[in-house]
């Protein structure tokens, strides 16, 4: 009985043992599948033109949302200072993809740096410059002598805000620029400077933090030039096209997601975005977003597609202006090749 109790037990640890190991070897199978899997992914650094912030909340659900891990991406993202820092970290090898402003592209490929532009993130032209009703400024023209904020030299505000005076027949010598820092309104509100250039969702945020009554000079009302568009290096077009097409066909669908889902997204927000504590805010921010995604043009083409001579027009319009010095030709630097269709 003994025998037949201590044979019993052997027996018994014997495939709890086996099953321990099929379970660790299970494990190490499924571990290494996985590694695989992550092997296969294509790696691409983004750029951007700022830190992680709620406008951006379809890129920042990517651990849960895996938009583009299903298309065989993985995703990194390198926060910046304006759309110059996200051009920089293109040129330096540091990222593949840059999220950059049209006019920082401009400026770049008017130094001779070999850059295609291959989706167009917002069509619609966001950029504004802010006063208050009692500094009594209601045109471009009574900038002039003024104080104006920029949220950093390399940022689409300056870029908007040349243009801006440029249109009004002002130079930059007509005025001091202060760089107050991204989605900072408290210098205007304090009085340090007379105006300041901003986006949409800046002013937003900025009226929900106490701005108060406000003059605004919508930039696209004068000129609606995209705001922001991806961009890669010549090189790596030719190098990783099957990569940047995944990359943008992730892009596309994140940004579907959060046109569909705004509710979810702001709720996320909460959780990935750095200013993103008020659910509310998250909302209209998130809900101003989509709808500069979108166009008539996108509506007929699909997110993220354009139109090459819109581009040019605004190359020129910039040369004509003498932001940049070179005429560039926008059908070598932009192509639809990568972008997805609809």
């Amino acid at each position: 009985m003994h025998r037949f109790l201590t044979k019993s037990v052997f027996y018994s640890c014997n495939t709890l043992v086996q099953r321990v190991r099929l379970s660790l070897v299970f494990s190490w199978l499924l571990l290494i599948v996985f590694a695989s899997h992550a092997q296969g992914l294509d790696k691409i650094a983004l750029a951007g033109w700022s830190k992680p912030i709620t406008e951006i909340t379809n890129l920042l659900v990517e651990p849960e949302k895996g938009f583009f891990k299903s298309r065989g991406v993985e995703l990194a993202y390198l926060p910046g200072a304006g759309g110059g820092d996200a051009i920089r970290n293109v040129l330096s090898g540091q990222a593949d993809v840059g999220f950059t402003d049209p006019g920082s592209l401009f400026a770049a490929l008017d130094k001779g740096e070999k850059l295609k532009l291959v989706y167009d993130i917002y069509p619609q032209n966001v950029f504004n410059v802010v006063s208050l009703k009692s500094s009594n400024i209601l045109t471009p023209m009574d900038l002039k002598g003024k104080k104006i904020g920029v949220y950093s030299l390399s940022s689409g505000t300056l870029q908007n805000l040349q243009l801006l005076l440029h249109m009004a027949g002002l130079k930059e010598s007509d005025v001091t620029i202060v760089v107050t820092g991204v989605l900072n309104f408290a210098p205007l509100i304090q009085g340090q400077v007379d105006a300041t250039a901003a986006t949409d969702t800046g002013l937003l945020v900025g009226r929900e933090k106490g701005l108060g009554a406000v003059n605004v000079m919508n930039i696209k009302n004068f000129i609606n030039v995209s705001s922001d568009v991806f961009v890669v290096t010549e090189h790596t077009f030719l190098k990783k096209k099957d990569a940047i097409r995944k990359f943008l066909l992730a892009y596309k669908d994140s940004m579907q997601w959060m046109m569909q889902s705004p509710q979810e997204a702001a709720q996320l927000a909460i959780k990935y975005a750095l200013d993103g504590q008020n659910p509310t805010i998250n909302l209209d921010v998130i809900q101003l977003r989509n709808s500069s995604s979108v166009s008539p043009w996108t509506d007929k083409k699909g997110l993220g597609s354009f139109d090459p001579l819109a581009f040019q027009k605004a190359a020129d319009t910039y040369q004509k202006m003498g932001l940049i010095q070179h005429t560039l030709d926008a059908f070598k630097f932009t192509s639809l090749e990568l972008t997805p269709k609809p």
